[in-house]
């Protein structure tokens, strides 16, 4: 039990990697607040399951883009499990566009807010309850290395969470909170299929020549949580199946 009596809050965690996390961690012993945007139903789902292995769990329904929210959720997870150990910022969206002439400018925001505009909020709300020995994870991409044709506002928020995580890290080493990232590859979720179909060709494919599940991918998080990574902070692991990457 890697996590046990861990309080842990994940956005994002009503589906795919965000879900796959929530589950792993409850498994190893974590009590855990999900957040999510608008898949009451399959929020409620995990909810239930976590609940089912004689965890605790809430849902939370709401925008990360809205600092209220942020810091109601974080007082509520607080509340209900008594403190917060792990931050798992995973919330995200995406608007593909074959050219940059075809970007609409509410995407573009939309893009911005959702993926690191909210991250830095939720990262701002949670802060004053970690102390040493936590853990921040947030989801960046492959995108953030190798850039995507036609995720060009996706990609560059990737990067920026890249930024983001070894500042923060910089900044939280005197209070011993250790922030990291994980930067998957393709990875088999409902927004990817959304975006880009189940039988569309997708050109990044990894040297496994397969993309991943979640499941393979959340184990870089367990990980990254887990006093195994207790000397590693600043850092992003790259679960994406051989891509080579820089930086």
């Amino acid at each position: 039990m890697q996590l046990e009596k861990k309080s842990v809050l994940i956005t994002g965690a009503d589906s795919g990697i965000g879900k796959s996390v929530a589950l792993l961690f409850a498994k190893e012993g974590a009590d855990v607040a999900i957040v999510y945007h608008s898949d009451e139903e399959g929020a409620a789902k995990v909810m239930n399951e976590i609940i089912s292995m004689g965890r605790k769990s809430i849902i939370l329904q709401g925008d990360v883009n809205d600092a209220e929210f942020c810091k109601e959720s974080v007082e509520k997870t607080v509340a209900e499990f008594g403190k917060l150990d792990v931050l798992i910022n995973n919330a995200g969206t995406q608007f593909p566009a074959k050219s940059i002439e075809e970007l609409e400018e509410k995407n573009i925001r939309k893009t911005f807010d959702s993926n690191i505009i909210g991250m830095i909020l939720l990262t701002k709300a949670a802060f004053p309850h970690l102390k040493q020995g936590s853990s921040v994870i947030n989801t960046t991409s492959a995108t953030a290395y190798q850039g995507h044709e036609e995720l060009l506002d996706y990609s560059a928020t990737k990067g920026a969470i890249v930024s983001f995580t070894r500042s923060l890290a910089l900044q939280a080493k005197p209070k011993g909170i250790r922030v990291n990232a994980v930067a998957p590859g393709p990875v088999a979720t409902p927004l990817t299929e959304e975006t880009f179909g189940e039988d569309k060709e997708d050109t990044s494919r990894p040297p496994f020549e397969r993309n991943a599940t979640p499941e393979e991918v959340a184990t870089s998080y367990l990980f990254l949580a887990s006093d195994q990574a207790a000397q590693i902070t600043g850092q992003v692991l790259h679960p994406n199946g051989g891509i080579v990457v820089n930086g």
